[in-house]
């Protein structure tokens, strides 16, 4: 994965994703859930190359870090939580795609559970 657009694309094909652009600057994609509007992946260009912002688990976040060099603390979010992938060619695909699944995951609409009431 390099561009912009495959990024993009992948993440549109995942269950009720959202493309949103909020900043009023086409250069910043915002893949958001369509039920509770949370972001799982920001997609911008910066310093000649593609960065997607993903959330991570932290038990997970330093793994990727010191994998991959083109993997590092989020550009303008959180760096416990999210990290930046570089698309200069030096991840595998599955790997990017990988991180994004994990960020859509972690910030799925929970499902709440139904509390039985007694009357009575």
């Amino acid at each position: 994965m390099k561009t912009r657009k495959e990024a993009i694309d992948f993440c549109n094909s995942m269950n009720a994703v959202i493309e949103d652009y909020p900043f009023h600057a086409s250069n910043w994609a915002l893949m958001r859930h369509r039920e509770n509007k949370k972001t799982f992946a920001c997609i911008y260009e910066r310093e000649g190359n593609v960065w997607i912002n993903v959330k991570c688990d932290p038990e997970w976040r330093d793994f990727f870090r010191a994998t991959f060099s083109s993997v590092i603390p989020a550009y303008h979010m959180n760096k416990t939580h999210w990290n930046s992938i570089i698309l200069d060619g030096t991840i595998p695909k599955k790997e990017i795609q990988r991180m994004i699944l994990e960020s859509y995951d972690l910030t799925r609409p929970k499902l709440r559970k139904n509390k039985d009431i007694s009357i009575g």
